[in-house]
């Protein structure tokens, strides 16, 4: 397999070393900076460097745009005039909706792994980045079903669980798991930062909620001043939201109502457990088949349906018959009563559904 990266900084060199080291395959790269693609050469994770964007995509099966926000739209178009019929692209953007809406593509597939580090650059690049992460993947009504399955199973091959959704539903979700966290954070060490207790020549120790909470404080201003921007909308409303619920705190501390300040608390530790046991529930996988006739975006509105019920696809397989007329899609559920429910969700959607 041949597998071209677009951008070698944390994510993308790690996706190259991943690839090379889990798939054996075929890596090269492009990057703006001569000597960030120098050095993902001397670290492995790049095998053959280029010096444009064409060069790093001709034979590509899979190509990996891994830019800020801002430039996903320009490069994407780039990488698509120059990749070949057979090559999935797909970027790995906070933020997906400019970037979906920019390109109706059956070869593109919007991405998102929630991966990263607080340190970037391609020699913090690591081969298990991606291990155990979310990877969504964004497919649309004109998704090629054969690119869609083969960028399926090279993320899960780089260590990642592909999940998909809809732009809207990804950005939406992202401006309070990702987004919201990072702005809070900025306000929690700016305030603690001017507090009068704070002004001395010699500042106290924060304690550990402090830390875990500011943890994403003053991330890449280069990477984040992009992300905030381009989901502006959404996040606005989340900000507004917390300003909500911050103002319903505050007036049970002012009327010094203890059941309401109890309750409060109570519910956010009941919350946080389902929203762990959720992450972590899983079991055997089953295998779902599902006849398909052969047209854009059948694979992608499975996909999506399920993701949008929170069923997420373990594996993914098409099975074409010979005239390419129609086929089988196979797909393995984890946990009987999720698979249970994938089978009703899918046979919703007028599918017959077979269990080997």
């Amino acid at each position: 397999m041949r597998i071209a990266v677009i951008g070698v900084g944390l994510i993308g060199g790690s996706i190259a070393l991943a690839a090379r080291e889990r798939l054996e395959a075929q890596t090269a790269g492009f990057d703006v900076d001569p000597g960030s693609l120098d050095r993902a050469v001397a670290l492995g994770a790049i095998g053959e460097p280029s010096e444009t964007i064409a060069q790093a995509v001709t034979g590509a099966d899979a190509a990996f745009v891994a830019a800020p926000v801002g430039a996903l739209p320009e490069l994407v178009g780039e990488v698509l005039r120059s990749a070949g019929e057979g090559c999935v692209v797909s970027d790995v953007g906070s933020t997906k909706r400019v970037v979906v809406a920019a390109h109706e593509d059956q070869r593109f597939v919007g991405g998102h792994p929630l991966a990263g580090a607080e340190t970037a650059g391609i020699e913090h690049a690591r081969a298990d980045l991606f291990d155990g992460t979310t990877w969504y993947l964004t497919p649309t009504r004109i998704t090629s079903g054969i690119l869609y399955e083969r960028l399926h199973r090279t993320i899960g091959a780089l260590g990642a669980r592909p999940v998909a959704i809809d732009a809207d539903s990804h950005d939406a979700t992202l401006a309070l798991i990702s987004h919201l966290p990072h702005v809070l954070a900025n306000v929690l060490v700016a305030q603690v930062a001017a507090a009068p207790a704070m002004r001395g020549e010699r500042l106290p120790a924060t304690g550990p909620s402090f830390r875990d909470a500011t943890r994403v404080a003053g991330a890449n201003t280069g990477i984040w001043t992009d992300i905030y921007l381009s989901n502006r909308d959404a996040l606005t409303v989340a900000i507004d939201e917390t300003i909500a619920r911050l103002a319903n705190v505050r007036e049970a501390l002012r009327r010094e109502d203890a059941e309401a300040i109890a309750a409060w608390n109570d519910a956010a530790a009941a919350d946080r457990r389902r929203l762990l046991d959720a992450q972590l529930s899983a079991g055997e996988l089953h295998e779902l088949r599902v006849p398909v006739p052969n047209r854009p975006g059948v694979v992608a509105e499975l996909a999506l349906e399920l993701g949008r019920a929170g069923v997420n696809i373990s594996d993914l397989a098409l099975y074409p018959a010979a005239d390419m007329s129609e086929g089988v899609v196979a797909v393995w559920i984890a946990g009987d009563e999720t698979a249970d429910r994938a089978e009703r969700i899918i046979a919703g959607l007028d599918h017959q559904v077979f269990r080997p």
